[in-house]
C-alpha cells in the first residue's frame, strides 16, 4: 500500500552552472531526509554530503527508466537516487533498490556503497502509488525538456 508521495525537483545549482534532480518524499527533499537519518545515527561524515543527480554529467537515459530502476550501468543492481554534493553521483551516492509493480513503486534497501558497514535498515522503505509516481516523472521529463530547449 502506498503511503508516500513523490515529486522530482529540477533545480539550478548556481555554483556549478547546471540543473540537478532532487526527489522529494512527502514534501521533504531526500537530501534532508538522509542527512537527518545519518546524523541521528551518528554516522561520520554526515550532513550536507549529498546533492541531486545532474543529468548533464552522466547519461542516465530517460528519467522514467532511471527512476524505475532499469539498468543504468551504474553500481550493480541498485539505482542512484542522489549523488555527492560535489555534483558527481559516483563520488558519494545514495543507492536504493527500486521495485516497480503495476500499482506501486518502492524504494528500499538503501546503501552508501563507499561505507558498506553503515546500516540503513531504519531508512525507508518509501512506497509510492504508481500513477502518482509516473505523473511526477512525466513532470520531471517535461521540465528537463523545457530547460534544454
Amino acid at each position: 500500500m502506498a503511503n508516500n508521495r513523490i515529486q522530482f525537483d529540477l533545480q539550478r545549482r548556481d555554483d556549478l552552472g547546471v540543473r540537478e534532480v532532487v526527489p522529494r518524499v512527502d514534501g521533504v527533499p531526500l537530501t534532508e531526509l538522509i542527512d537527518r537519518f545519518e546524523a541521528n545515527a551518528g554516522m561520520q561524515p554526515s550532513g550536507d554530503a549529498y546533492g541531486g543527480l545532474i543529468p548533464q554529467y552522466f547519461r542516465f537515459g530517460p528519467m522514467e527508466d532511471h527512476f524505475h530502476g532499469r539498468p543504468t550501468n551504474a553500481m550493480g543492481p541498485k539505482t542512484p537516487l542522489l549523488g555527492c554534493e560535489c555534483g558527481e553521483w559516483g563520488c558519494w551516492p545514495l543507492m536504493a533498490r527500486v521495485s516497480v509493480t503495476p500499482d506501486l513503486v518502492t524504494w528500499d534497501s538503501f546503501e552508501q556503497p563507499h561505507r558498506t558497514t553503515r546500516d540503513y535498515s531504519g531508512f525507508g522503505p518509501f512506497r509510492f502509488g504508481r500513477q502518482q509516481y509516473d505523473d511526477a516523472l512525466r513532470e520531471l521529463s517535461s521540465a528537463i525538456g523545457s530547460a534544454d530547449a
